[in-house]
C-alpha cells in the first residue's frame, strides 16, 4: 500500500491510522482532544459563553477511557513512524501528563518538553486560578538509543539571532487574518493553533520532502506549514466541515522554492578534514608559520600536519590549548595564516578543501 501524501483523510482517527503502512512517516504532530474536565458552561464577565469547553469530540466518560484512546492512537503512530522518526504532541494540564506517561509506557523516548507561552492568553474569568498562559509540547523519538532523529540545531540557533534555542517559546495565539471564520464570521475551530508554532516544529525536526502525519488535523495548520516548507503531509480529520476548511486553506499556500528551503547546516554533518590534508593539498607547507589572531604565539607547521612551538608539539588543537594553558582549543579558529588581507583563520582552508571534495 502506498502512502497517501498531501491528502486529507476524512474519518475516524483510529480506523484510518490502522490503514497506513508501517514505517511510512518521518514525523507525527498530534493535537489530540484535551479531555477538558469542566462542569457546565464557562462564561465571560459579560455572560457570553466561552467555546472549546464542551465540544463533543472532546468528551470522554472517564480518565480510563481517555487513557485507552491515547494508548491506541499512540501505538498506531509508533508503528507508522520510521525508525529515525519523531513525534510531537501538544496538550494542556488536563491531558499532557497522562499522554506523557503513556508515551513512556509504549517505549517512546522523550527528548524535550517545550512550554509554549502564549503572549496573549485568555484570562481566567472566574478569578479562582492563575491565568492559563501556556501549553506543553512533548518531543519524543520512537525509542531510546534508536536511529538518529532529525534536529536542525543550527537552523534553530539562526532563527533565534544565533543564540541556542530554548525550550520556552513565546508565541501569540492564532488571531487576525490567520484565524479561519465560518460564513457567519464566527471562528471556525475553537483551538486553531498558530502556524508560527508548526513552522518552528517542522523546521526544527524535519527535512524537505519528509512526510508529516497529523492524526487530529482540524483546520489544517500542520498541512499549511508543511506545504509552505516543502514537506508532505497526511491529515486525518473526523469532522467534514474542518476537513473542507483545511483543504481550501492549504490550496492557497504558495510553497517555498528549493533555494528558500535551505537552512543553516551543522559543521558536524560536513565531511571531516584533518589538518594534515591541508598540508597534503599544498594550501600550507612544512615550515610555514601560523599565529593566533593577536600574533602572540607562533607555531611552525610540520610535514605530518603537527605544529611546533618551542618544546611543545602536537595537533593544532593540542598545541593551541597548551600555549594558552587551557584544557581544550578549537585549532581551526585559533590558528591563523598570513594572507593578502592579513591574518585569516585556517578554517578558511578547510572550507576550501570541502568545496573541492564536493565539486
Amino acid at each position: 500500500m502506498g502512502v497517501p501524501v498531501d491528502t486529507i483523510i476524512q474519518g475516524d482517527c483510529l480506523e484510518e491510522l490502522r490503514k497506513l503502512p508501517d514505517r511510512s512517516c518521518d514525523l507525527v504532530f498530534a493535537d489530540p482532544p484535551y479531555n477538558l474536565q469542566l462542569g457546565g458552561d464557562l462564561l465571560r464577565p459579560d455572560n457570553s459563553k466561552v467555546d472549546a469547553v464542551d465540544d463533543h469530540w472532546d468528551q470522554f466518560e472517564s480518565f480510563a477511557a481517555y487513557d485507552a484512546f491515547t494508548k491506541a492512537w499512540l501505538s498506531e503512530c509508533r508503528r507508522i513512524l520510521k525508525d529515525d522518526g519523531a513525534l510531537w504532541v501538544i496538550g494542556s494540564y488536563h491531558n499532557i501528563f497522562r499522554v506523557g506517561a503513556t508515551l513512556q509506557d509504549l517505549g517512546f523516548w522523550i527528548l524535550n518538553d517545550i512550554v509554549w507561552r502564549k503572549s496573549n492568553p485568555m484570562p481566567n474569568f472566574k478569578g479562582t486560578r492563575f491565568t492559563n498562559a501556556h501549553e506543553t509540547l512533548i518531543w519524543a523519538t520512537k525509542s531510546r538509543g534508536g536511529k538518529r532523529y532529525t534536529f536542525n540545531y543550527d537552523a534553530m540557533k539562526m532563527a533565534n539571532d544565533e543564540l541556542q534555542m530554548r525550550s520556552d517559546w513565546s508565541l501569540p495565539l492564532c488571531t487576525g487574518d490567520e484565524r479561519l471564520k465560518d460564513e457567519a464570521g464566527v471562528k471556525a475551530h475553537p483551538t486553531q493553533k498558530p502556524e508560527a508554532l508548526l513552522h518552528r516544529v517542522i523546521l526544527a525536526s524535519t527535512r524537505p520532502g519528509d512526510v508529516i502525519l497529523d492524526p487530529f488535523f482540524g483546520t489544517g495548520t500542520t498541512g499549511a506549514a508543511a506545504r509552505r516548507l516543502g514537506r508532505h503531509y497526511i491529515g486525518i480529520e473526523r469532522e467534514a466541515d474542518y476537513a473542507r476548511l483545511a483543504k481550501d486553506r492549504i490550496a492557497k499556500v504558495i510553497p517555498a522554492t528549493a533555494e528558500e528551503m535551505v537552512v543553516t547546516g551543522s559543521k558536524k554533518s560536513e565531511p571531516r578534514i584533518p589538518f594534515g590534508q591541508i598540508v597534503e593539498a599544498g594550501l600550507l607547507r612544512a615550515g610555514d608559520v601560523l599565529y593566533d589572531d593577536k600574533g602572540r604565539h607562533a607555531a611552525r607547521v610540520r610535514a605530518d600536519g603537527s605544529l611546533v612551538v618551542g618544546d611543545l608539539s602536537g595537533s593544532i588543537h593540542k598545541v593551541g590549548a597548551m600555549v594558552q594553558s587551557q584544557p581544550a582549543c578549537n585549532g581551526w579558529t585559533y590558528w591563523h595564516f598570513k594572507s593578502d588581507k592579513g591574518l585569516a583563520p585556517i578554517d578558511v582552508l578547510r572550507a576550501k578543501v570541502r568545496q573541492q571534495l564536493a565539486a
